[in-house]
C-alpha cells in the first residue's frame, strides 16, 4: 500500500475515535462576553490547568492588569488534618468595587482528585457570583445532584457537639528508607516519624517526633575509604491557650540528639508568649506576630567543647517578629529572630530572613529572597578541630560568625493575555531529564 494511503487511514480511525481530551475543549466564546479571571495561588492545590480545563466559561489571563476579577486562594491546615481554602475575589477597573470572600473545607481522608474537584466547585461558584454582579449571562448552569438532597462535609466542631471516640485527637505514623549506590560509593537513608495534634477553638496540641537514620561510604583509590554514619532524633511539643483575640499563651518542649551540633543529648521546656497586630482570623492574608518564649535547656555533648565542658544546663531565650503579606500588588514574608543565653548576653544570636515576590507592572515580577545571621551562640563547638572530611561532607557544623544566603529573579511575561487552553499531550515538553538519555559511554548517533 502506498505510504500516503496509510497516512490516511491512520488519520481516519483517529478521527473516528476522538479523546476525551480533546472532547473537552469545547468551542471558544468571544473573551468579550466572558468575565476575565486572573487566578493568584501559591501554596497548596494551586493546579492551574485543572481549574481552566473545569470551568471553561471564563477567560483566564496571565496579568492582574488585564482581568476584571482578582482571585487570591489561600489555605491553613485544619486539627483533623484537612485544609480550609479561602476565596478572595476582587474586582477591578469598573467593577474595583467587588468584593467576596468564600471558604471550603477538605476532608483528611479525600483523595487528591476529591478535592480538586470540590475546590473547582468553589471556584466556579465564585466566579458565577461575580459574573453575575457584573452583567455577563448564559456562561453556565446550576444543576442539582442525587435528586436535589443536599449532601454537606464535616465541618470542625468541638468534642461536645459530636460523639467522637477519638476526641478530637489526629495520628500520623510515617517512615521512607532510600538506597543508592555505584562501584565507588553507597548511600542509605532511613526517616521516620510520628505526630498527634488535637486542635479546637480555645487549645491547640501538638506532639511530633522524628528519627533520622544516614550512612555514606565513599571509596578512593589513593587514600583510605571515608565513613559517615549517625543517627539522629528529635520530639517536639506544643501546646497553646487562645487567651483572648489577639494574645496566646503555651509552652514548646524538646528533647532531641544532633551529630552536626554535637549534643548527644539534649532537652528544654520553654513557656511562650504569642501577640498578633491583626485578627487571627486575617492569617491567610496579613499576618503580624511577636512571640517571646524563655526557659531552660540541658545539652550532653559527644565531644569536649571549647569550653571544656561534657554537659550543662543553661537558660534562653529568643523573640521572633514575623509578618506575612499575600496581597494585590504581592507576596511578603519577613522573619527578624534575637535570641541569647541569660548567663551570658554575648553568646546570641541575631537574624532576619524572608522573601519578596513583587509585580512591577504588567508582566513584570521581581521574586527576592535570603537571609543573613550573626552567630555567636555556638556552645556545642568540639575542642578538636574537625577532620577535612568532616568539613567536605557538612557532617559536623564548623565555627563561624555570620551565616548568609541571597536569591534574586526576575521574570517577564508577554504575548497573548489569555491564558484559557490546556493540552496535555507531551508532559514536559518532551525534554524531561528523568526520560532516556545514552550514558556518556553508550549509543550515539
Amino acid at each position: 500500500m502506498p505510504k500516503k494511503y496509510i497516512f490516511l487511514s491512520v488519520v481516519a480511525v483517529g478521527c473516528l475515535f476522538p479523546t476525551r481530551a480533546l472532547l473537552a475543549q469545547d468551542a471558544p466564546r468571544d473573551a468579550a462576553s466572558t468575565p476575565r479571571i486572573f487566578f493568584d495561588c501559591q501554596g497548596s492545590r494551586c493546579d492551574e490547568d485543572y481549574y481552566r480545563t473545569e470551568i471553561p466559561w471564563v477567560s483566564w489571563v496571565r496579568d492582574r492588569q488585564d482581568a476584571d476579577a482578582h482571585m487570591i486562594m489561600t489555605s491553613e491546615s485544619t486539627g483533623a488534618g484537612g485544609r480550609v481554602f479561602h476565596l478572595d475575589v476582587v474586582g477591578r477597573e469598573q467593577y474595583v468595587e467587588y468584593t467576596d470572600e468564600a471558604d471550603f473545607q477538605s476532608l483528611p481522608t479525600a483523595t487528591e482528585r476529591e478535592t480538586l474537584d470540590d475546590l473547582s466547585l468553589s471556584i466556579g461558584l465564585a466566579f458565577a457570583r461575580f459574573s453575575q454582579y457584573a452583567g455577563f449571562r448564559d456562561l453556565v448552569d446550576l444543576t442539582a445532584t442525587q435528586d436535589g438532597e443536599v449532601v454537606r462535609s464535616a465541618q470542625i466542631v468541638t468534642s461536645e457537639q459530636v460523639n467522637d471516640a477519638w476526641n478530637l485527637w489526629v495520628f500520623n505514623v510515617n517512615g521512607n528508607a532510600s538506597l543508592q549506590g555505584e562501584e565507588t560509593s553507597t548511600t542509605r537513608r532511613f526517616t521516620g516519624g510520628l505526630s498527634a495534634s488535637r486542635v479546637t477553638p480555645t487549645w491547640k496540641q501538638s506532639y511530633r517526633g522524628f528519627l533520622n537514620y544516614n550512612f555514606r561510604k565513599t571509596s578512593f583509590s589513593s587514600r583510605p575509604e571515608f565513613i559517615d554514619e549517625y543517627t539522629d532524633y528529635n520530639f517536639n511539643a506544643t501546646v497553646v491557650y487562645s487567651v483572648a483575640e489577639l494574645v496566646s499563651l503555651g509552652f514548646t518542649s524538646r528533647v532531641g540528639k544532633s551529630t552536626r551540633q554535637n549534643q548527644a543529648f539534649s532537652a528544654g521546656i520553654s513557656p511562650a508568649l504569642e501577640f498578633s497586630f491583626w485578627p487571627y482570623d486575617e492569617a491567610t492574608r496579613r499576618s503580624l506576630t511577636a512571640f517571646y518564649e524563655v526557659g531552660p535547656v540541658y545539652y550532653e555533648y559527644n565531644e569536649l567543647t571549647q569550653a571544656e565542658v561534657i554537659d550543662e544546663t543553661l537558660f534562653q531565650q529568643s523573640l521572633t517578629f514575623s509578618i506575612d503579606q499575600r496581597q494585590a500588588w504581592g507576596d511578603l514574608r519577613l522573619n527578624v529572630t534575637g535570641a541569647a543565653y541569660l548567663h551570658d548576653f554575648d553568646r546570641n544570636n541575631l537574624s532576619v530572613g524572608g522573601n519578596v515576590s513583587f509585580r512591577i507592572t504588567r508582566g513584570l515580577d521581581l521574586n527576592f529572597g535570603g537571609s543573613y545571621s550573626l552567630v555567636a551562640d555556638q556552645l556545642y563547638l568540639p575542642f578538636q578541630e574537625l577532620s577535612d572530611d568532616e568539613l567536605l561532607a557538612g557532617s559536623r557544623s564548623a565555627g563561624t560568625d555570620k551565616r548568609h544566603m541571597l536569591n534574586l529573579g526576575l521574570s517577564y511575561r508577554f504575548g497573548s493575555i489569555f491564558n484559557n487552553v490546556v493540552n496535555n499531550r507531551f508532559p514536559g515538553g518532551g525534554g524531561s531529564s528523568s526520560g532516556f538519555r545514552p550514558s556518556s559511554g553508550g549509543y550515539r548517533r
